[in-house]
């Protein structure tokens, strides 16, 4: 487990020190995620490795990341709450990710942003160089199936 200081904040991959209602609250009415059921973002946190940002003891942050730790990474879910904002959090969430030992060889890192490209750009992020050969199946609607059938 990894874990970063900057004044009164740190970053953790410690996944004890996650709170799953706070995730999960935030995740609940975002735009990417908007109504995902609690039990779906506790198996997400449970197979991914996941950043935590704390002020104290209150998670007032997170970034996850789908990875085998070699060939591909997926950094998603990132956010960091609006009381927090404006204070360079959500860039140095970023750089304790891209300083984390296990994603220093991964070949292809990818996300989907529909509004912070200028936050990932300064990590080296660019838009896809063979968009043709990405193809993805997308289903907008299955966290309120998922939820519906719960």
């Amino acid at each position: 487990m990894n874990s970063w200081r900057k004044e009164n904040y740190l970053v953790s991959t410690n996944p004890s020190l996650l709170d799953v209602d706070a995730i999960h609250a935030f995740l609940f009415r975002s735009y990417w995620a908007e109504g995902i059921a609690k039990p779906v973002v506790a198996r997400a946190i449970e197979y991914s490795l996941c950043f935590g940002l704390y002020q104290d003891r209150e998670q007032v942050g997170f970034a996850r990341i789908i990875t085998d730790r070699t060939a591909f990474a997926y950094l998603c879910d990132v956010y960091v709450l609006e009381a927090h904002r404006g204070k360079g959090l959500g860039e140095w969430l970023m750089q304790c990710v891209a300083s984390h030992p296990d994603l220093q060889s991964v070949r292809r890192f990818c996300l989907f942003t529909k509004d912070a490209h200028g936050l990932y750009e300064r990590f080296g992020f660019r838009s896809a160089k063979n968009p043709d050969r990405y193809m993805e199946l997308f289903r907008p609607g299955i966290y309120q199936t998922i939820a519906d059938n719960n």
